[in-house]
């Protein structure tokens, strides 16, 4: 569809729509989409920050400050939703995921690495690293936070929540090219005495407790604490040790000392705190087509209940018979842990065929502790306003959890075990090895012994381990901490005339250290202490204690990562009439960024005992930036972005309560900086910024005094270098494309009698990306192709793949394969280091795959591949034009309904039911059938029962009603993991009580 038809359709359906029902509702309704409010509760929200005096509204009507200044909802020409405290409450919305499927074209799922993504009309954080900026801007009290734990608490005390869809930037904070989504708290109330409760039980074991309590000490100070505590069982059941896993053990905290001394002043101080230690699981399932082979692990046709090949894994390559042998001849070859044309060490292992019943042998662990601390000024001089916000942040998060969520098979009968048991203490290695075999095995092959995540890098030979058991623990580590601090202020006029401005400016300094990810497993710790022993024997070092390679493990290691941002902004408002206005903006920004990072496994030789990995022997020579020239400790980078952008708007007010406006703005969010990678993986250093041309139309209506809104919005956006993540190497990286994506977007209200209220959305949403990229589908790296050979590197896991250069076909590739991993066999290699006696196999038939494949060395074939007519490449790209957009759903919509029944002595009943459903959609930019994410739908039911003037309630309740187990996203692991795809999904079924009390 072209731009100007879009634009006509919309324009049209604004004119000629009505809702699909009329049904009934209370007059004292909220906002765009939502619920009202219940008897005896306000119909309007009064904000006390960064607003003027409100303007005059009618029932039902919300007041924010989308705009920088006191608004009903229904005259702000943008697309934002909006829940009061009261909202919240009657539709059930106690965290993201229930604030997501009440609001058209937005979605919320959690990601891989302790993180959320918001995605608003198909935008969202696509983009994985310390360096990306987020799409969807987070603000609290109008602050911007760059890293935020805000989505793992609860929410509590609010006095709304704004969500704006569409580029902002004009007006507050950081540049979005998606949206924002501001929580408003609730501040003191200086008129008199508040206090309120509630605890709720429910199943689970779940314990909720929050309560308020506002105290004015005179008619201009006063104070309001408030907090919110949540104890609950585990979601999930592990079938190994029989206890319930993924619960919640949280509060949080809030103090706001408010103080104005006149009526044109005020000042809010706030102060937040959050603290959660549990055991919390990232990881939702994992699901995965066995790859019999190896080659890939798990196949790329369907996700299925098994697990993948351990043969695929980093730790099984780099501990193999195949992998030793080239290291050290047949001298080496008997200590492999496993031959990668064996049986696999998950082999025969269930995964059970359940999203809430895993078989783990390491439960997962979560802690996370975040500070807020607030300062807004705000002071009115008669025709202009003043007012500022600045604040200070941190956070730490750090979890870990089961790797492979599985239990691999025992290591008491592994051959490479017995063989270090042995000839660790007799033959020429004896004195090198014997250390190694102290360290992992001290015990006889019974146990092994293996590395914790340690920052210092030397693991369970530094002494730094998790003890010692029968099999690999394989678990991996994420973790990060994060200051900021940042400074706001703007002016902004009320002139009487027809022009008005707002001027502002905002600086943001964020700084984020350690952030980690691990990943531990025996299998690393032994090809540590193996290969390191070999290496030092080599070398004619003296024996000592024996050596180790540092890290014994994986580790993606973000030491320091540093943002300095700046914007200038400022709007401009032409009243040419009281009907007709137009509003022009602009904004500079400027990013820079610097990051210091490196990636270690294996790559340091060290001496057991070591305190460190800079005590190794070669750190000094080690080369930690393959993309630089000489030695470098860790890759540094420093880039910068700066961009102009801005928005124009006219709107038109065809009554007091029907307005229409049309908008064009632009967005933009600065690029980033990729982890360094060899340059094999043909990934650039940095990627681009993102930016969009925006194109909305809107009409929002007001009927019957409130009887019925309804508010239309079409748009169109134009993305140029998207940025899009994708895993190479064990690390994600960034890249960019282009997308086009329009949409439609109702909202509606309907109340024909005070005590019926029907609230409604729904959206369509259309996403494509229109130039061409071409990317390697890391599941296959064949592309589809049947004349390519998939190579399983046994250096470092990853996959390769072998094409014709010319004619020749599967016959040429596969014969080259064969007669190279033969020649490998042979010692053909050993001037390049590379021995003899591997045992590498030919090329064999990978199930749903076109290709064939085989264990080998990239390297190598690469080296001999020009003189026989074919080519080594990390993958044949697909072209992505076409395809549609991650984490956007075609269709959403949402539909709830409350009934008030009041009783002669006062008190009310009031039952409301919800129904949300979210469409299918891609949870990959490569939209193979096996990214394909079905829809769900969300069915909550409630009932309250009202003691006269709201004073006491008592709430029955039911979340999920049906149990679904929906998937919100998927992440797809790195080639060197199997391919593994981790899901995540809405909460379960969840029933309960809730008492509570206002005054």
């Amino acid at each position: 569809m072209k731009k100007t038809e879009l634009l006509a359709a919309s324009a049209l359906a604004l004119l000629i729509a009505t809702p699909a029902v009329a049904q009934t509702a209370s007059t004292t309704s909220a906002q765009d989409g939502a619920p009202t409010n219940g008897p005896g509760q306000e119909a309007t929200s009064t904000p006390t920050d960064d607003a003027r005096t409100a303007p005059a509204t009618m029932p039902g009507d919300i007041v924010v400050t989308a705009q920088r200044q006191s608004q009903r909802l229904q005259d702000v020409p943008i697309a934002v939703s909006a829940f009061t405290a009261e909202n919240l409450e009657r539709q059930q919305i106690v965290n993201p995921l229930a604030l997501q499927q009440t609001l058209p074209n937005v979605t919320f799922t959690k990601t891989n690495f302790t993180t959320s993504s918001f995605t608003i009309r198909g935008i969202g954080d696509l983009c994985t690293g310390a360096t990306c900026d987020t799409a969807t801007a987070i603000h609290v009290n109008d602050m911007p936070l760059v890293t935020t734990r805000l989505f793992e608490s609860e929410f509590f005390d609010l006095e709304r929540v704004e969500v704006l869809r569409g580029p902002q930037g004009t007006l507050f904070g950081r540049n979005a090219t998606s949206g924002v989504v501001n929580f408003i708290t609730a501040k003191p109330d200086l008129s008199g005495i508040h206090s309120a409760g509630e605890f709720e039980y429910g199943n689970y074991d779940s314990k909720r407790v929050k309560a308020m309590l506002n105290l004015p000490f005179t008619d201009t100070l006063g104070i309001r604490l408030a907090g919110t505590y949540l104890n609950r069982g585990g979601y999930t059941h592990n079938t190994y040790d029989n206890r319930d896993i993924d619960g919640r053990d949280l509060y949080s905290l809030r103090g706001t000392l408010s103080w104005a001394p006149t009526s044109d002043t005020r000042i809010d101080l706030i102060g937040y705190y959050f603290h959660e230690r549990d055991d919390r699981s990232r990881i939702q399932k994992q699901l995965c087509h066995r790859d019999p082979t190896g080659i890939l692990g798990c196949l790329p046709d369907r996700l299925a209940y098994e697990e993948p090949n351990g043969n695929s894994t980093l730790a099984a390559v780099l501990s193999s018979s195949q992998l030793f042998a080239t290291q050290g001849g047949a001298g080496l070859r008997p200590f492999g842990l496993q031959d990668l044309n064996g049986t696999d060490t998950y082999a025969g292992v269930t995964n059970p065929a359940d999203v809430r019943t895993v078989n783990i042998d390491h439960d997962p662990t979560y802690y996370a502790e975040e500070e807020q601390y607030t300062a807004k000024v705000f002071h009115d001089f008669g025709t202009v306003n003043f007012t500022f916000t600045g604040g200070y942040t941190r956070n730490v998060v750090d979890s870990t959890t089961d790797y492979n969520l599985a239990v691999e098979g025992p290591l008491a009968n592994n051959a490479g075990l017995a063989a270090l048991n042995a000839y660790g203490r007799t033959g020429s290695l004896a004195p090198f090895l014997n250390g190694v075999r102290q360290t992992l095995i001290p015990n006889g092959t019974g146990s092994v012994c293996q590395s914790a995540a340690d920052p210092n890098g030397v693991g369970v030979f530094g002494g730094n381990g998790i003890g010692c058991y029968p099999q690999s623990i394989d678990f991996d580590r994420s973790r990060q901490v994060n200051r900021q601090y940042s400074a706001e202020a703007h002016i902004d006029s009320h002139f009487t005339g027809p022009f008005n401005f707002l001027l502002g400016g905002i600086y943001v300094d964020s700084k984020s250290t350690n952030t980690d990810y691990f990943v531990n497993a025996f299998g690393l710790d032994y090809a540590s202490g193996i290969l390191g022993s070999a290496k030092a024997f080599a070398a004619g070092l003296p024996n000592g204690n024996g050596y180790f390679l540092s890290t014994p493990f994986y580790r993606n290691a973000d030491e320091q990562f540093r943002l300095k941002s700046y914007g200038i902004f400022g709007e401009t408002y032409f009243a040419f009439n009281d009907k007709l206005k137009l509003t022009l903006g602009l904004r500079y920004n400027h990013d820079q960024k610097s990051d210091q990072a490196r990636n270690t496994a294996l790559n340091v030789l060290s001496a057991i005992g070591s305190t460190n990995i800079n005590q190794g022997l070669n750190y000094a020579a080690t080369d930690f930036d393959p993309n630089i020239a000489g030695t470098q400790e860790y890759a540094f980078a420093q880039v910068s972005f700066s961009r102009l952008t801005g928005r124009a708007v006219l709107d038109y007010k065809i009554t007091d309560n029907n307005l229409l406006y049309a908008s064009y703005s632009r967005g933009y969010k600065s690029g980033g900086i990729n982890p360094p990678l060899l340059p094999q993986f043909n990934v650039p250093s940095t990627f681009g910024p993102e930016q969009v041309n925006a194109y909305e139309i809107g009409s929002k209506n007001t009927f019957g005094h409130g009887q019925l809104r309804l508010n239309l919005t079409g748009f169109y956006y134009q993305y140029k270098n998207l940025q899009l993540s994708r895993i190479v190497a064990r690390t994600s990286v960034n890249d960019n494309v282009d997308a086009d994506i329009y949409g439609v977007e109702a909202e509606a209200i309907i109340a024909p009698i005070p005590a019926f209220v029907v609230n409604m959305n729904a959206s369509y949403l259309h996403s494509k990306v229109t130039s061409d990229k071409f990317l390697v589908n890391p599941r296959d790296v064949s592309g589809g192709r049947s004349d390519a050979v998939i190579i399983k590197d046994i250096t470092n896991a990853s996959n390769c793949v072998v094409l014709p250069t010319g004619a020749g076909g599967a016959a040429l590739t596969n014969g080259f394969v064969n007669a190279t991993n033969a020649a490998i066999n042979a010692g053909a290699f050993a001037a390049a280091g590379v021995q003899g006696g591997a045992g590498l196999q030919g090329t064999t038939a990978i199930p749903s795959v076109a290709a064939r494949g085989a264990f080998g060395i990239c390297s190598l074939l690469s080296a001999v591949a020009p003189a026989s007519g074919v080519q080594v490449l990390d993958g044949v790209t697909t072209n992505l034009r076409g395809n549609r957009l991650p984490q956007a759903p075609t269709y959403k919509f949402s539909v709830g309904a409350q009934y008030t029944i009041d009783f002669a002595n006062g008190m009310s009943l009031v039952p409301r039911a919800d129904l949300n459903y979210t469409g299918g959609l891609y949870a990959s930019i490569f939209n193979q059938n096996i990214d394909r994410v079905p829809g769900y739908e969300v069915i909550n039911m409630q009932v309250q029962l009202n003691a006269r003037a709201d004073r006491y309630y008592i709430r029955g309740f039911v979340q999920n009603l049906t149990n679904n187990n929906a998937i919100t996203g998927q992440y797809v692991t790195d080639q060197s993991s199997g391919l593994f795809t981790n899901i995540f999904t809405i909460d379960p079924r969840r029933y309960g009580v809730a008492v509570g009390f206002k005054f």
